[in-house]
């Protein structure tokens, strides 16, 4: 069975699904990407899961266990993606893999052998808000826009520091910038709504240029 492709638009992992298509071999199942959580939610429970191979489920900032419902614990053959991208930057060569406690092994393999066929990289990672790179990357950004205001020091010797001190291209400030102030907002705001760690708590920077983006004024 070739891989059916559930599309309900706009994807952010795979804008370009002909990408997908071209290595539809590797994966024996389902896909469902795009839409927003409830059009995907309603793709998947549309579906009879005892009949299929494989699901994999587009996922944003949202879990897996979303979709699952009380199934979590025992269903073994869906399975979460989301091909990382930093705001409005392009989507990068990531792939993060979330897998539940009950999802076999022989799925988590046939989605490292479609991605990674397609010369991306995989990371699994458990169920849970933010997976990888946000959970570490957001609280990160947070402190360097607090510091800014608490007087650590300015944007642009911030930066400099960070790029020289760990080798990064672009300091926080700069990716921020680069990347949307008011993504940063939105993701970290639905991260602190799930996880409640003032980590996640938008900075003050980042509230005012949503609030000013929001109304037209950025």
């Amino acid at each position: 069975m070739a891989m059916e492709l559930i599309d309900l638009g706009a994807s952010r992992s795979f804008p370009d699904l002909s990408t997908l298509r071209d290595a539809s071999a590797a994966w024996r199942g389902t896909m469902i990407l795009g839409g927003d959580p409830v059009a995907r939610a309603r793709a998947l429970a549309g579906r009879d899961l005892s009949s299929e191979a494989a699901i994999a489920v587009e996922l944003h900032t949202e879990c897996l266990g979303l979709y699952l419902g009380e199934q979590e614990d025992t269903v073994v053959n869906v399975v979460g993606f989301s091909r990382y991208r930093l705001g409005r930057a392009a989507a990068t060569d990531l792939v993060e893999v979330v897998r539940t406690r009950a999802t076999s092994q022989s799925v988590i393999a046939a989605i490292h052998a479609l991605f990674n066929g397609m010369g991306l990289s995989t990371a699994v990672c458990a169920d849970a808000p933010g997976r990888i790179v946000d959970y570490l990357l957001r609280p990160y950004l947070n402190a360097a826009l607090a510091s800014v205001d608490e007087g650590l020091a300015p944007p642009e010797e911030m930066d400099m520091a960070l790029r020289l001190g760990l080798g990064h291209p672009l300091g926080p400030i700069e990716l921020l910038h680069a990347t949307g102030m008011e993504e940063h907002y939105r993701v970290s705001s639905e991260l602190y709504e799930a996880l409640g760690s003032l980590r996640f708590n938008p900075a003050r920077r980042a509230r005012a240029r949503a609030w000013r983006t929001a109304i037209g004024l950025d």
